[in-house]
Formats: structure tokens, sequence, C-alpha cells
């Protein structure tokens, strides 16, 4: 059973999460399936007055066309200690490759208020619908410790600005 919550509720879940195997990004591909994605970086706060999570898709990733295409996305936050090889699935296998749903065994569960799906069986979600993209560039950079460490070869992040319009969780 699922109950609506405040979207700032529970963020120690949240970042537990992403510190440990991550949390499940969804996007609609293209041609209509789902694309679960694994996070390990995020944000949630306030800009432009709203709520909104924020998330980093590089450029080398499947992922990348499906949400510079979609005017929405998810957030699924699994459990500690849940979903841990379909979130490894997720965050090494591409989209392109496979249907990453079937094969990691993942069920999906219809948005409440977007049209990409969440992941069954998480602790909580959020649904987010896009603002707004900003691609990173060399340039923009004012630390060459994060671009030694992260963009040695480029590949940097698109960073996705997704209104939160729906958050929720299980039952305890």
């Amino acid at each position: 059973m699922q109950r609506n919550v405040e979207w700032y509720e529970h963020l120690d879940c949240l970042h537990g999460a992403l510190e440990r195997g991550g949390a499940f990004l969804t996007v609609n591909a293209t041609e209509g399936r789902a694309n679960p994605m694994t996070i390990g970086w995020g944000q949630v706060g306030i800009v432009w007055n709203r709520p909104v999570f924020t998330v980093l898709v590089r450029e080398s990733r499947y992922t990348y066309n499906c949400i510079c295409e979609a005017d929405a996305f998810t957030i699924s936050v699994p459990r500690a200690g849940d979903f841990s090889d379909a979130l490894a699935l997720c965050g090494s296998r591409s989209g392109r490759e496979l249907d990453k749903v079937a094969e990691a065994g993942l069920t999906l569960l219809a948005g409440q208020a977007v049209a990409a799906p969440v992941i069954e069986g998480c602790l909580q979600y959020y649904e987010c619908r896009i603002l707004a993209r900003t691609q990173q560039a060399r340039p923009n950079f004012a630390s060459t410790d994060v671009l030694n460490q992260f963009y040695r070869n480029g590949d940097h992040h698109l960073v996705v600005f997704g209104e939160i319009v729906a958050a929720y969780a299980e039952e305890a």
C-alpha cells in the first residue's frame, strides 16, 4: 500500500540508497518501452520556487537520448539490500542492447502523475516533470580535480532538472 508523502520526507532513505547501490531512474524510450538506469548521484531541493530532483546522465548512455526526448522521469528508491542484482544490471548494461526490465525481472507500475513508470517493490518514489536540461562542458568547470577524476575522457553529463509532481512511499 502506498501513501503520498511530501517531497522532503525520507530524504535519508534516498541519500542512503545513493551512497550504497543506487536508485532507479526510469524514462520512457522513444520506441515506447521503459528504460531504467541506476543512479548514484542526484539532488533534491528547491529550484525556481519548486521542489526539484536533479539527475545527471552521461552523453554515452542510452538513457541520454531517451531523457533528451522525454517530458518526465521517475526515481524508485529501493530498501537497503533490495534489488542489488537489478541495480547492478541497470547500471552496467545498456538499453540499446536489451530490455533491462525483462532481463532484471522488474515489474513496472504506472506513474500516478507522469507517463514514466516506477519499479514495483521499492520503498519510495518520485515522479518528475522535466523543466530544463543543461549540458556540462569542459570550459564550465572551475575544478580541475573534478575534471581529472570524473571526465578524463570527456563524456560529460547532462544535468536534468525535474519538478517533483508526485512523491509517495510504501506503508511501513
